[in-house]
């Protein structure tokens, strides 16, 4: 690995279903710290694209590259443990309890002991949580103890796909603004899927606006509002620009 490969990178990637394209000729290249939001309608390839990252799905053209290296060459177990991955459901084992769940990849790879105080911490949770079961907790402490198990590979690379998308507006905002501080404090490299995109405007560096299985815009927060990234993503900004005028129309 060189210290100029980029984190993550798709060379003219497809995957195909039934013979239509889930993912259709896709070049994408992800710069070592930054925050990157996927969006699109549901069905436009941003979770499959995700999921070819840590081969949760293969491709049936091109090839993924984590730290410069073809993920096909890799174990794929191997490669998951040193990759972050956060997902909707959550997928906290439920017989294990929150230090269990934290400390699982850690211990399967051979690692000393977590700091599971510390990893609760860095979550906003109390050293008290570690012995409760999921079902114990809420949603966003679930999520937050997901996070937590994605942080304790160590790995720079950190993979959500709508994690918030179950929760409620105050904790998903919440749990916006944590993830955002995380990925500056532990220089992550973050690629967020969300059907959201006022949450990706907030908190991404670069939006990847998909459609169809294809990269259809690609740009910075500031010139998707300018109106500059294209059509496509033009109507995604519309829908909370709406929002935001609607509501300050009920407060005259």
């Amino acid at each position: 690995m060189s210290s100029d490969d980029p984190a993550l990178a798709y060379v003219k990637v497809s995957r195909l279903y039934g013979g239509a394209a889930a993912v259709d000729d896709v070049s994408l290249t992800i710069a070592r710290g930054s925050f990157v939001a996927l969006v699109g309608a549901s069905g436009s390839g941003k979770s499959t694209l995700l999921r070819l990252a840590n081969c949760l799905d293969i491709p049936d053209t091109g090839e993924v590259l984590v730290d410069g290296r073809n993920v096909a060459e890799a174990d794929p177990i191997e490669l998951r443990r040193g990759i972050g991955y956060v997902f909707q459901n959550i997928g906290l084992f439920p017989h294990m309890n929150v230090a269990e769940n934290i400390a699982m990849i850690p211990r399967l790879a051979g690692r000393g002991p977590v700091d599971i105080a510390a990893a609760l911490e860095r979550v906003g949770l109390a050293a008290d949580h570690a012995a409760r079961l999921p079902a114990q907790l809420s949603g966003g402490q679930q999520q937050r103890v997901g996070i937590a198990r994605a942080l304790a590979g160590e790995g720079k690379l950190l993979l959500m796909d709508e994690p918030f998308g179950a929760l409620d507006p105050v904790t998903r905002d919440m749990l916006g603004h944590m993830v955002r501080a995380l990925h500056d404090d532990l220089d992550l490299t973050t690629i967020l899927v969300t059907h959201d995109m006022a949450e990706a405007l907030l908190l991404a560096d670069r939006i990847v606006v998909m459609a169809q299985g294809r990269i259809v815009a690609d740009a910075s927060p500031r010139a998707m509002l300018a109106g500059t990234a294209g059509p496509e993503a033009d109507a995604l900004v519309a829908i909370p620009r709406a929002q935001a005028e609607r509501l300050s129309a009920l407060a005259r």
